[in-house]
C-alpha cells in the first residue's frame, strides 16, 4: 500500500489518497471503507445518448471521475478487486449525480477516501504500507557455480544479490562451500520471516546443510523447492508453485494462533480471560484488559449495524435529517445491551492495553468467532 497524499476533508474528515499494490491492500481496503464514507476514483460508466445527431446504441461507456458515499464494499477475490458501491455524489458529468455506481478498484489503481479514521484502521493501513517497504521472504535460487537472492515484498520482487563461486569439480577445483559462504554473507543483513531454497538438482540440500552448521537460525526458517531454474525464471517458478502465499500466511496466522492459543489455554483453567461482547464491556469498565482480541468481519458488521441503526433514529426524529455521530465519542452500551466496538478500542488504548484485530479468514480468527468474536486477555481475573 503507498499513502499518496494525506488532507483535511470537510466537516473534520480526512481525505487520504491511496494506491493498493497487491490483492492483501484491496483486502485491507475492505475493512476500511464504511457506509457513509465518500470514495472517488477514475471509472467508466455507460451513459445513454439519444438525441437528432447520434442514434440510441442503448449506451457508450465514458471515462470519468466519480466520488461516491459508500452503501457497501466487497472484496471480490476471484475477481481480483475491491467493488465500492453507492450514491455518485460528485462526478465530472452533472448529469450522472444521484445515480448508484460501482467503483472496481484493482491493484495499482488510485483512490481517495474521506472519512473519520478509526484507530484500528490507521493501524491496518500502516501495517499495509510496512508490509510493502519490508521485505518478509527471501527467495535463493543455487546451482553449481551460482546462487541468487530475491527478495519478496507486496509490491512485487526484487534481485537482492547475486553470488559465484567453485562447482567443486575438476582436477584442481576448490571446495563448493565457497560459494555457500558468500551465500551466507548475503543473506546476513536480510531480516525476513522466513527463506525459500529452490534450485535444480541437489545443489539446494547442500546449501542447507552449510546453513545449518554456519547460521542455524536462518536455516530454521528455510523451506526447500524444487525448480528447473535458478535467478529470475526460479524465483517464476517459486511463485507460481504458491510456496511464497503459504509462507506468508501462515506468518501472519502463527501470530494470531498464540494469542488463541493462550486466550483457550486460560478458559481451561478459569483463568483471566474475558469472551463474548458483554463479558469484554465488563472487563474494559474494571481496566483489566491486557490485550483485547477482535474478529475484522464482526467489527465491520457491528459498525455497519450501529451505522444503519442511528441513521434510522436520527431521521425518525428530525423528519429525515441524517446526524452522523460518528465525529463524537460514544458510550460503551446504548441501552439496549449493544456494545460499540470503538468506545472498547478507544478504552482499552487509553488503560495500556493492546488490541489485536484477527483475520476472519483463517483458523485462529474462526476460533475467535466461535467465542463471540471478541475476547480478551485479562491483567487480572474479574468474577
Amino acid at each position: 500500500m503507498r499513502v499518496q497524499e494525506r488532507a483535511r476533508g470537510a466537516e473534520g474528515r480526512e481525505r487520504w489518497t491511496l494506491v493498493p499494490e497487491s490483492l492483501d491492500d484491496l483486502w485491507h481496503l475492505q475493512y476500511v471503507v464504511e457506509p457513509g464514507d465518500l470514495v472517488a476514483g477514475d471509472t467508466t460508466r455507460r451513459v445513454q445518448r439519444d438525441d437528432d445527431r447520434l442514434r440510441d446504441t442503448g449506451g457508450e461507456r465514458e471515462h470519468m471521475y466519480v466520488t461516491v458515499r459508500v452503501t457497501d464494499a466487497e472484496f471480490a477475490e476471484f475477481a481480483n478487486r475491491l467493488r465500492v458501491g453507492g450514491e455518485i455524489v460528485d462526478c465530472s458529468r452533472e448529469d450522472q449525480l444521484g445515480h448508484h455506481h460501482t467503483l472496481n478498484v484493482e491493484p495499482r489503481t488510485e483512490i481517495e477516501i474521506e472519512k473519520r479514521f478509526k484507530p484500528d484502521q490507521r493501524d491496518r493501513i500502516e501495517e499495509a504500507v510496512a508490509a510493502s517497504e519490508n521485505p518478509d521472504v527471501a527467495v535463493v535460487t543455487v546451482e553449481e557455480g551460482r546462487a541468487f537472492v530475491h527478495t519478496v515484498a507486496q509490491y512485487g520482487v526484487e534481485e537482492y544479490a547475486s553470488v559465484s563461486g567453485p562447482t567443486g569439480k575438476g582436477e584442481y577445483a576448490r571446495d563448493r562451500s565457497e560459494l555457500f559462504a558468500r551465500l551466507v554473507d548475503a543473506l546476513r543483513p536480510l531480516e525476513v520471516d522466513a527463506v525459500v531454497l529452490a534450485g535444480p538438482g541437489f545443489t539446494k540440500e547442500d546449501a542447507l546443510s552449510h546453513l545449518e552448521e554456519t547460521a542455524p537460525e536462518t536455516a530454521e526458517t528455510v523451506t526447500v523447492v524444487d525448480t528447473t531454474s535458478v535467478g529470475d525464471r526460479g524465483v517464476h517458478e517459486v511463485l507460481k508453485r504458491g510456496a511464497v502465499d503459504e509462507i506468508q500466511q501462515e506468518t501472519r496466522v502463527a501470530r494470531e494462533a498464540e494469542y488463541v492459543d493462550e486466550l483457550t489455554a486460560r478458559i481451561a483453567d478459569d483463568g483471566a480471560v474475558a469472551y463474548g461482547p458483554d463479558a469484554v464491556a465488563t472487563a474494559v469498565e474494571y481496566g483489566a484488559v491486557e490485550r483485547l482480541l477482535v474478529l475484522d468481519r464482526w467489527l465491520r458488521d457491528r459498525r455497519t449495524e450501529r451505522a444503519s441503526t442511528s441513521e434510522s433514529v436520527a431521521a425518525e426524529a428530525g423528519g429525515g435529517a441524517v446526524h452522523d455521530e460518528r465525529s463524537e465519542p460514544s458510550e460503551p452500551d446504548d441501552g439496549d445491551g449493544e456494545v460499540d466496538p470503538d468506545d472498547l478500542i478507544r478504552r482499552v488504548e487509553q488503560q495500556g492495553g493492546d488490541v489485536t484485530v484477527f483475520s476472519a479468514e483463517f483458523a485462529p480468527g474462526q476460533q475467535l468467532d466461535n467465542l463471540g468474536g471478541i475476547a480478551a486477555l485479562l491483567r487480572y481475573r474479574i468474577d
